[in-house]
């Protein structure tokens, strides 16, 4: 079982984040760390290659200026190596642009299963992993709390509002995974050691077959115009009880058709 995981590396959530005044977009040309939400997929990529009795997990990602600090911790954990897109013709790439230059990479590393987490905290779009199943030509399977490989098919059970759903679906297949679906693991000292000398395939947008029309500013179909401060909260309403706020709180449901 050969697992490819998605990983984005992410500015440090802990620090203000900077945008490009020219693009509206956010600075990405620092040190970069691997967003939480993807740790539950290296995780589970690692606990399925182990339950098919061999295989490996092999990170993809897409950064600025050969940026690796947050591969280097999926890669503690315990996957084998990763391959990094990096090139500054993809500057400015929406989520379609990204989904291309991901899935000429994944094409490399010939997958049976594609995990990634069902968005980004950075941009919260949660289309680029449908969209790279898309251009993959491969079925897509999203919000899985659980999955269990059962010979050339997947089983997984989808999280929905009213429980979750049972899915089944022929691999190669691309699985987004929500929080919580495993517990990931922490990197050891060992880990940490051993992932300074494991493989990380820099290519570029060349190396990849894509064209520079497809990628960064020239080939988005989104763009920023404008960003603003988001207004204040409003202060809130107070009740004193004398026997009748039950029937305030209920007018107000009434008013948002709660009730």
């Amino acid at each position: 079982m050969n697992v490819v995981v998605c990983v984005k590396q992410i500015p440090d959530p802990a620090a203000p984040g900077e945008m490009n005044s020219s693009t509206n977009t956010l600075k990405r040309d620092g040190k970069l760390i691997m967003d939480d939400s993807d740790s539950y997929g290296v995780e589970l990529g690692l606990q399925l290659a182990e339950a098919g009795g061999g295989g490996e997990v092999t990170l993809v990602s897409m950064a600025a200026n050969g940026e690796t600090g947050g591969l280097r911790t999926a890669l503690a954990m315990g996957a084998a190596k990763a391959i990094l897109v990096s090139d500054p013709q993809l500057s400015g790439s929406d989520a379609l642009g990204t989904a291309k230059a991901l899935a000429a990479a994944i094409k490399k590393a010939q997958p049976d299963l594609i995990l990634a987490a069902t968005e980004s905290s950075d941009g919260y779009t949660g289309t680029t992993p449908v969209q790279i199943a898309e251009i993959l030509g491969l079925p897509s399977v999203t919000f899985a709390k659980k999955i269990t490989i059962d010979g050339s098919s997947i089983k997984v059970e989808r999280q929905t509002e009213a429980g979750y759903d049972e899915v089944t679906c022929p691999l190669p297949a691309l699985v987004t995974v929500t929080a919580g679906v495993v517990e990931p693991r922490y990197p050891n000292f060992k880990g940490i050691m051993a992932a300074k000398s494991k493989p990380v395939e820099e290519v570029s947008v060349s190396d990849l077959g894509l064209s520079s029309s497809e990628v960064g500013v020239a080939g988005a179909r989104q763009e920023v115009f404008e960003i603003v401060a988001a207004e204040a909260r409003a202060a809130g309403e107070k009740v004193v009880d004398e026997g009748d706020a039950y029937e305030k709180v209920i007018g107000f449901l009434e008013q948002l058709k709660l009730i």
